[in-house]
């Protein structure tokens, strides 16, 4: 397998193929990705300051940079939430760091979790956003299996400047996104 720098194959390819598929006159017309969140919900961990500490750490590893604490906007009595608790970790990736984790996760991350068949296009909102859980912070390369303690999922938001979920589906199949088919299950459409 291949391994590509996706920041290179935007630059190289992705802009040419998008330019001419949809037309646009300008290349900074063209969608890019603009950002990536990734983050966690901490509210079951809410009194074991331990655990909280080691998906903080692991955010850290991770992500490459220290995640922040998201707080509660208002009170939920049914889910026991106070305005201004703490409900969850995330970190906000832009630049050098917004593209190696997106290396990182085409590359190693996906071909390393179990059972993976691809990533459903419905997982594109209708603004050509991506948007993915994973299940097992272990997966990533960073993560040492043996030495975790605690299992918790992620949320990981890649934000474009797509407008149409057609155009970010045509920008993640240009930078090698591992896209199924609507009609196929099991088929990765390149």
């Amino acid at each position: 397998m291949k391994i590509t720098n996706i920041k290179i194959k935007y630059k190289e390819e992705a802009v040419a193929k998008l330019k001419d598929r949809f037309g646009y006159k300008n290349i900074f017309s063209v969608p890019r990705i603009e950002k990536v969140v990734v983050n966690s919900g901490i509210g079951r961990f809410e009194k074991e300051n331990e655990k909280i500490k080691d998906i903080v750490e692991t955010f850290r590893m991770i992500a490459g940079q220290n995640p922040i604490m998201a707080k509660a906007r208002k009170s939920i009595s049914g889910f026991k939430v106070r305005q201004g608790a703490d409900v969850g970790v995330k970190v906000t990736l832009r630049g050098k760091r917004m593209w190696d984790f997106i290396d990182k996760m085409v590359n190693i991350t996906f071909p390393r979790t179990r059972d993976f068949q691809g990533i459903k296009l419905s997982s594109i909102s209708s603004e050509g956003d991506l948007n993915l859980g994973i299940k097992e912070q272990i997966v990533f390369p960073e993560i040492t299996p043996e030495e975790v303690r605690h299992i918790f999922s992620l949320q990981i938001n890649v934000k474009t400047t797509a407008k149409t979920a057609e155009e970010g589906e045509a920008l993640f199949r240009a930078l090698g996104f591992p896209l199924v088919e609507k009609n196929s299950l099991y088929r990765i459409k390149d």
